[in-house]
């Protein structure tokens, strides 16, 4: 079987900046497709559209824009692509201590401590947040090296004090994750996002990673705290939101075009992601749009 290389992306700080800074008009981000990681805590604002969000071993379909904060080695995929409809999206990528060792042990700043601790599990912040600073994300693409940094820094300020957030993955999921474990579960996350859609072979993944089936099981569900049965199932759900939310088509083809072979299967699965039947998924959405 051909093995997936993981991407280890190296980022360069912005020229006369200590972090990097990207604005991207509609989907012209397309540097992200695979599943990639870095040490650097990464912070991306979507303004407005839908698509998917793939964080560790989190997956799900977000609407009317986005606002996440990624920790440090985090393994993640690119959140919009030609299908989003989102207006800009903003990249933020900064180093834990960008702005030098002591600087998070003051006083002043333990908050933003505590909010790159959290960043560790993947954080999605609410639309009350995404309002608060979306504005001052978007405009700091015309500042200079200085107005950015304490933009940056008011930013972090809301950030850790916001109350309506998520945190994506189970506890402890990235504290376990060494340099080699990314590797390999990276090769498994961009492989299952290249080939959901067909039916993926156990045997064939543990031996992509160089395992027995029985140690591949194990590692995986102590790694993502989930089977990778339950990961592909997961992955082929989100998919399914993203087509009802996109396509005119009806539910049982969409079900095969997301890679589900059985339609009850797929319509159990779907209410146990969900909470809701797919057909009361797509109306609430369409009543939600409008």
């Amino acid at each position: 079987m051909k093995k997936i290389r993981p991407s280890f992306e190296i980022v360069e700080p912005s020229f006369g900046s200590s972090f990097s800074y990207s604005k991207y008009v509609t989907n012209a981000n397309n540097k992200a497709h695979l599943w990639h990681y870095h040490p650097e805590i990464e912070m991306v604002f979507v303004n407005g559209g839908a698509g998917k969000r793939q964080i560790g071993s989190h997956i799900s379909y977000y609407t009317e824009g986005d606002l996440i904060l990624i920790g440090t080695n985090l393994p993640h995929c690119g959140f919009t692509d030609e299908t989003t409809g989102n207006k800009n999206e903003v990249v933020i990528q900064m180093k834990p201590d960008f702005l030098g060792t002591d600087f998070l042990s003051l006083k002043e700043t333990k908050g933003i401590a505590n909010l790159f601790e959290k960043a560790k599990y993947g954080i999605a912040f609410g639309k009350d947040t995404m309002k608060l600073v979306g504005h001052t994300l978007e405009k700091m693409n015309s500042l200079w090296s200085f107005e950015k940094l304490l933009a940056l820094l008011s930013v972090l300020r809301e950030l850790e004090q916001a109350s309506d957030y998520t945190l994506l993955n189970a506890q402890n999921f990235s504290l376990e994750m060494q340099v080699q474990d990314n590797d390999r579960i990276n090769m498994v996350f961009n492989y299952v996002k290249d080939h959901f859609l067909e039916e993926i072979s156990l045997e064939d993944i543990a031996e992509m990673s160089s395992m027995t089936v029985p140690s591949f099981c194990r590692y995986f569900k102590k790694i993502t705290k989930k089977t990778f049965t339950k990961f592909v199932n997961e992955y082929r759900i989100v998919h399914a939101s993203k087509l009802l939310a996109e396509k005119p088509i009806s539910i049982a083809n969409i079900s095969y075009e997301s890679g589900f072979n059985n339609f009850s299967h797929f319509n159990k699965l779907f209410k146990e992601f969900t909470g809701k039947s797919a057909s009361q998924y797509r109306k609430e959405l369409k009543s939600m749009i409008k």
